[in-house]
């Protein structure tokens, strides 16, 4: 028998409104109305400047390591702007400024990050998992949760955020098959950052992009300039109006950048080059949505300068709130004693070493 020729629809669209330097491409500018701009605003500059905040309490030894944000603002507050209260967000562990928009409090995200198991529970109660460490566990998850609500009958969108690297975990292509199969409203959005780790992009797949990896598995696939917001919103809007509609998931790449250190305890310097990073730094998401907003005539310099002072201030309120509380807490080493039954050798190892850390950390602030 001959060979037959397969039809297959393999284009994949990249989607960008507003350009490097503010310029805004008129015919896709998503009607947002001017209270969400602003507020859009201000929670980029909160991400920012509480990543900052975080850095420093983690080189001073008053937290521990955490994942930094910074350069991810649009892609994480352009998606959840979307969601409605009832709809479900579920995040790997890169997406802070996401969950506060959520309302989760900074106070909240200090003492997780200063290991106070306090912060696991969801404050204030709804629709939002907490973080997901391992990679890619978490898709799955969104996935059940799509499933159900589809099965219930109730108008919930689920979603569900993760990286790159993610998308060489066999959970992520077992989420993605199992909610086109059964077209779960689930809104896949893939931050590609350009590092899993110290792993490239270019070395994790020979796939032209992440998003037609959609196409394996029967639903849409986007990509987005991710440090665009009103591109990923845009792209994101979409998605779920198509999954209210009952017509399943999508897949939304966002290519952004992570301007600093995978964790507090990696350094990027010895994977990636200045050139690199300066590059995406002028890329920046905050300063092109600030530039439009200016042209907008939705902010001025004074209006800038009282964001940032009023985020500063929320910033230091939830760092004294948060230290006072973990006065009052338990010992962070008590996490060891309920891990298992009878403690493990290797459990009384990490013990010991977390002793030894905590010891040096604080005896070298004593010494600044």
């Amino acid at each position: 028998m001959p060979r037959t020729h397969i039809e297959l629809d393999e284009s994949i669209e990249r989607l960008s409104i507003l350009d490097a330097e503010g310029n805004v491409d008129k015919e896709r500018d998503p009607d947002i109305n001017r209270e969400l701009l602003l507020k859009l605003y201000r929670a980029m500059v909160l991400g920012r400047r509480f990543d900052e905040r975080l850095l420093a309490l983690q080189r001073q030894g008053r937290i521990g390591t955490f994942p930094p944000i910074s350069g991810q603002e649009a892609a994480h507050l352009g998606a959840v702007a979307v969601l409605q209260p009832e709809d479900w967000m579920v995040p790997a562990f890169r997406e802070t400024a996401a969950e506060v928009w959520r309302g989760r409090s900074l106070e909240s995200v200090i003492l997780g990050n200063a290991g106070f198991n306090e912060a696991a529970a969801l404050a204030p109660p709804g629709p939002n998992l907490p973080v997901a460490v391992p990679v890619g566990s978490q898709m799955l998850h969104a996935v059940g949760l799509g499933w159900a609500a589809r099965y219930r009958g109730k108008d919930q969108v689920v979603l569900t955020f993760f990286g790159d690297g993610a998308t060489s975990e066999g959970d992520f292509h077992e989420a993605m098959n199992f909610a086109g199969v059964y077209q779960a409203p689930v809104i896949f959005v893939c931050q590609n950052n350009q590092w899993a780790i110290s792993i490239p992009r270019h070395a994790q797949t020979r796939s032209a992009t992440i998003a037609q990896k959609a196409l394996a598995y029967g639903m849409p696939g986007i990509q987005v300039d991710g440090n665009d917001v009103l591109a990923v919103y845009a792209a994101v809007a979409e998605a779920a109006a198509r999954a209210r509609a009952g017509n399943g998931p999508t897949l939304v790449e966002c290519e952004t950048y992570r301007m600093k250190m995978h964790t507090t305890a990696d350094d990027p310097k010895r994977y990636r080059t200045d050139e690199e990073v300066e590059g995406w730094r002028r890329k920046d998401p905050i300063l092109r949505f600030e530039t439009y907003l200016k042209r907008r005539r939705l902010l001025t310099k004074a209006k800038i300068e009282a964001v940032d002072a009023e985020v500063r201030e929320a910033i230091q309120t939830a760092v004294d709130a948060a230290e006072t509380r973990m006065a009052s807490l338990g010992d962070p080493i008590d996490m060891f004693d309920h891990a298992y039954a009878e403690m493990t050798p290797a459990i009384a190892a990490h013990r010991e070493e977390f002793l030894a850390e905590t010891a040096a950390a604080a005896e070298e602030g004593s010494d600044a």
